[in-house]
C-alpha cells in the first residue's frame, strides 16, 4: 500500500531533503509552505500544501487531509537567540506556537486515523541542543525540549497501535539556517559581546555541519523502523557525545559545550 506522508517546512533545508528522498522511495508526499506559490525549485512528485502553524484556522483548514496521512514528519520551524532577559513576549509566543503547538496540534490532528488504521509515524524534527543547551539560545531549547517531550510522552499511548513517535535531533547543519535565524539583544546590553562571540561560532559550526541530506536519510531511517527508537540523534559527533554525557559530570558537558561556541565560563 502507498503510505501518504506529510512534511511540514518543505520548501528547504531538512524538510525539502526529506519530501525528495520520500518521492524517491515511494511515497505520496504532501509538502507544507507558508506560499506554495513562492517555492522556487518545486521537487517533482511532491503535493505543496498552504500552512501557517501560527494560525489555528490555517491548522484547521488541513485537517481532513491529515486524516489520511501515514507519516507526519514535523519539521518546520524558527531558529532563535538572545539574552534569557531580552527575549520578547511576543516573539516567544510565536516561536511556541512554530515550533511546539502547530506540531502537536498536526500531530492530535492525524494520530486518530493512523490509530484506526494500525499504522503510523510521527518524527519530531527536534536539536541536539535539547539535549546539550546553549547559552543565548534558551528559548529555541526550551522549544525542542518540549517538541522532544511530547513525543516521548505520547509514545507508549499509541504503540500498542502500531503508531511510532520519536524525535530526531540534528547537531550542526549547514543548511542556510544562519541567515534566517530570529536575533533579539539590544545594543548597549550586558550580554553583547558574549552573544556576539557565540552567534559567530555557531555561524562557523553550522557552515562546517552535516548536510540537509544526512538528516533526511536518518528520519527515513527512523520512518522505516519495525520499532523506532525513541531518539535518533545525527551530526555533531553525535555517538561520542552522548556516550560522553553518560560518562562525565553535567558541569563538564556543559563547560564543553560553551567552549565550542567560544563561551569559557
Amino acid at each position: 500500500m502507498k503510505r501518504t506522508a506529510l512534511v511540514t517546512g518543505a520548501s528547504s533545508g531538512i524538510g525539502l531533503a526529506t519530501a525528495t528522498a520520500l518521492v524517491a522511495r515511494g511515497y505520496r508526499v504532501l509538502g507544507t509552505s507558508r506560499n506554495p506559490a513562492s517555492v522556487t525549485e518545486p521537487v517533482e512528485g511532491v503535493e505543496y500544501v498552504a500552512l501557517d502553524l501560527t494560525s489555528d484556522d490555517s491548522i484547521a483548514s488541513i485537517g481532513a487531509m491529515l486524516k489520511d496521512v501515514d507519516i507526519l514528519v514535523n519539521n518546520a520551524g524558527e531558529s532563535q537567540s538572545g539574552p534569557f532577559e531580552e527575549l520578547p513576549v511576543d516573539a516567544l509566543r510565536r516561536l511556541f506556537e512554530v515550533n511546539v503547538l502547530g506540531p502537536v496540534r498536526l500531530a492530535q490532528l492525524a494520530l486518530p486515523g493512523m490509530r484506526e488504521r494500525g499504522y503510523g509515524r510521527v518524527v519530531m524534527v527536534g536539536s541536539m541542543l535539547a539535549s546539550f543547551p546553549l547559552a543565548y539560545r534558551s528559548s529555541y531549547v526550551a522549544s525542542k525540549a518540549a517538541i522532544k517531550g511530547f513525543a516521548n510522552g505520547a509514545r507508549h499511548e499509541y504503540s500498542p497501535f502500531g503508531v511510532w513517535l520519536t524525535t530526531v535531533e540534528p547537531g550542526s547543519i549547514n543548511t542556510g539556517i544562519s541567515e534566517r535565524r530570529t536575533r533579539y539583544i539590544a545594543d548597549d546590553s550586558p550580554h553583547r559581546a558574549d552573544f556576539d562571540r557565540m552567534l559567530a561560532a555557531l555561524d562557523r559550526n553550522e557552515k562546517a555541519g552535516i548536510t540537509a541530506d544526512r538528516v533526511a536519510a536518518t528520519i527515513i531511517k527512523a520512518i522505516e523502523a519495525d520499532r523506532p527508537k525513541q531518539r535518533y540523534a545525527v551530526g555533531s559527533n553525535a555517538p561520542l557525545v552522548f556516550a560522553l554525557r553518560r560518562l562525565v559530570p553535567a558541569r563538564a558537558v556543559e563547560k564543553l559545550t560553551h567552549r565550542k561556541h567560544d563561551l569559557s565560563r
